[in-house]
C-alpha cells in the first residue's frame, strides 16, 4: 500500500462502502458515529483474522491490542451482536 492509499483509508475508514468526498461531507455534517464507525471496523478486522483461521479468542486479543480501552467482553459482544437497525 503506499502512501497515498494508506492517507485515504486514515481519513475515510469506510472507504469499501463510499467515497471520500461522500465521507467527508457526511462526517463534517455530523452524520457519521465515529463509534458505529470503530464498530464496523472491529467487525471487518475480525471477519479477516477467522478467514485466516485464527480462534476466536486470539483474534478478539489481537483486537484488544489495537483498541487497548476495550474489554475483551465488550469485542466479544460488537463482533458477535450484529448492530441493530433503527427504525425510521
Amino acid at each position: 500500500m503506499n502512501e497515498a492509499e494508506v492517507a485515504r483509508t486514515l481519513s475515510n475508514p469506510l472507504s469499501d462502502l463510499i467515497s471520500d468526498d461522500i465521507f467527508e461531507l457526511l462526517f463534517s455534517r455530523g452524520l457519521i458515529h465515529e463509534r458505529a464507525v470503530r464498530d464496523y471496523r472491529i467487525r471487518m478486522k475480525f471477519k479477516a483474522l477467522r478467514a485466516q483461521k485464527i480462534r476466536t479468542g486470539d483474534a478478539i486479543d489481537s483486537l484488544r491490542e489495537e483498541y487497548p480501552y476495550l474489554q475483551f467482553d465488550t469485542i466479544r459482544k460488537i463482533v458477535h451482536n450484529p448492530p441493530k437497525h433503527a427504525n425510521v
